[in-house]
């Protein structure tokens, strides 16, 4: 926009003509826009007075218009307003009802809205719908002293042949939306899933029915109806070891000795003595175990109560009370009930722990544990100094190759020889170097991953915590030397803190 060679006495006396444009657009060459622009005038040609003010928001969804007050007898229209929104960029989405109560009550200085763009209308992924619970191990009951009934609980969802398990829903594609400026906004695309897959399901266009008998369950996009290998009464030591790809069920006692191994998972409607326990699902004891037993379990652990026994979860443990046992869990450990009990041995929910009661007026050693365990970090500190040796060792490997390779080129044909034989030689020994370190780098990752995981994790006593009760969240802990209770310890920067539960 160039500038007007105009005095402001010229300007006044042009503005009162009766054809002033043609007489400034004479006098200047330019045109009356241009003019008007270079004094400060509206641009967009509307009587608006000066100090009137529009706001976009930032993503353009919303505009708001600051109204000066019209000189004296003068008054605005809503036609003006509109043309005003318009010529600033302002196209679309207008709010009638503001604009017109804006001139009919006079709405000055303050910022009323007036246009509003659409916002995208969000589309659905296509779903499965189950016609079963994927996963189902129901609820478990809460007796009426606190306490929870693992027998409620059931590993198993059975299906006949022929009967429908499942309905897929196709995508719903979402609507696109605009900005007041007239940009539109494309919604998301809405994705399809990909079939089912599995073993004893047939599709049918979107239905899936059951092909045989079974125990389904649903995980990870795929169906399986697996049958299942079930046990009328007690499983002794003349039985001695069971073994199934599917799922085990026991409808009594395990005994000491007996060694039971399931693909999927264990549920065992007694209890368990020292026995030993491994399954690639859960594991469920509607009674609880004791006397020296292990359970590992890819998946979670379910019992009345742990007594003398190692149990490695990869999910979460949960039981009413733990005794004098070993405990390490992937999520959580949680005891339930009244009481939800943990005396004695070492506990540890890498995600949180969760009780009622920590220790006992023995005053018996607890150890309770959350977050990355000591050995994790002082491996991760080793890991660390090998790295740095490693480079320090490269460095120096490659200043040598560095000067055998300027002794092959400037020396005698006997001494380049042997240079060229030393080359070959560090060369292979910075390969090794090089493997060595990604070794130690991808583990260093991994101990990294683990302890950003252990972020958050907690020991939360909803009850008394005893004397000689050890609390200990990553690498930070603390023996109680006097009862306390209703606490949550959590790590931050290094230091163990302790905050009083509030109900």
């Amino acid at each position: 926009m160039g500038e007007i060679d105009f005095s402001r006495d010229q300007m006044n006396k042009l503005k009162s003509a009766m054809n002033w444009e043609e007489e400034i657009k004479a006098s200047s060459g330019q045109s009356a826009e241009t003019v008007k622009r270079g004094f400060g005038w509206d641009p967009c040609g509307t009587n608006l007075a000066r100090g009137t003010k529009l706001r976009v928001e930032k993503d353009g969804m919303a505009a708001w218009l600051y109204l000066a007050p019209p000189d004296q007898g003068q008054v605005y229209t809503k036609e003006e307003l509109i043309t005003y929104l318009e010529r600033n960029g302002v196209v679309t989405g207008y709010h009638s009802s503001n604009l017109s109560a804006m001139i009919k009550k006079k709405v000055y200085e303050r910022e009323i809205l007036v246009a509003k763009g659409k916002e995208v209308e969000k589309g659905k992924d296509g779903w499965f719908e189950y016609l079963f619970t994927p996963e189902e191990y129901g609820v478990p009951k809460i007796r009426e002293d606190g306490t929870v009934d693992y027998t409620s609980m059931s590993a198993l969802h059975n299906v006949h042949s022929g009967e429908k398990v499942a309905i897929y829903h196709r995508a719903e594609q979402g609507k696109d939306g605009y900005t007041v400026r007239g940009v539109e906004v494309k919604a998301k695309p809405s994705k399809e899933q990909p079939p089912l897959r599995g073993k004893g399901v047939e599709r049918i266009g979107d239905e899936y029915f059951a092909q045989t008998d079974g125990k389904i369950e649903a995980k990870n996009g795929k169906i399986d109806i697996q049958k299942v290998h079930e046990i009328a009464g007690d499983v002794t030591l003349i039985v001695g070891q069971v073994e199934f790809f599917g799922d085990v069920i026991i409808n009594g006692n395990v005994e000491n000795g007996v060694v039971v191994r399931a693909g999927r998972n264990i549920e065992i409607h007694g209890t368990s003595g020292s026995a030993t326990l491994l399954a690639g699902g859960d594991v469920i004891i509607s009674r609880g175990i004791q006397g020296g037993g292990t359970i590992s379990a890819k998946g979670s652990v379910f019992a009345d109560f742990i007594e003398n026994t190692t149990v490695i979860a990869g999910g979460t443990v949960l039981s009413n009370t733990i005794l004098n046992a070993n405990i390490h869990a992937e999520d959580k450990v949680i005891t339930t009930g009244k009481k939800g009990a943990v005396i004695g041995g070492y506990v540890h929910g890498f995600k949180g722990i969760e009780a009622i009661t920590a220790g006992s007026d023995a005053e018996v050693k607890t150890i309770l544990h959350s977050g990355y365990e000591q050995k994790s970090y002082e491996r991760f500190l080793e890991l660390r100094r090998k790295e740095s040796e490693l480079k320090e060792k490269l460095s120096e490997l490659v200043d040598n190759m560095t000067d055998a390779m300027r002794e092959r080129r400037t020396g005698s044909s006997g001494s380049s020889m042997a240079a060229e034989l030393r080359l070959m030689e560090r060369d292979k020994m910075k390969e090794l170097y090089f493997e060595e370190l990604d070794q130690i780098s991808r583990e260093r990752e991994s101990l990294e991953e683990i302890m950003d995981a252990s972020q958050g994790a907690y020991v939360k006593v909803d009850g008394n915590i005893y004397r000689n009760v050890v609390v200990s969240v990553n690498v930070e802990q603390l023996t109680l030397n006097r009862g306390t209770g209703y606490m949550v310890y959590t790590a931050d920067n290094g230091v163990l803190e302790g905050n009083v539960i509030v109900h």
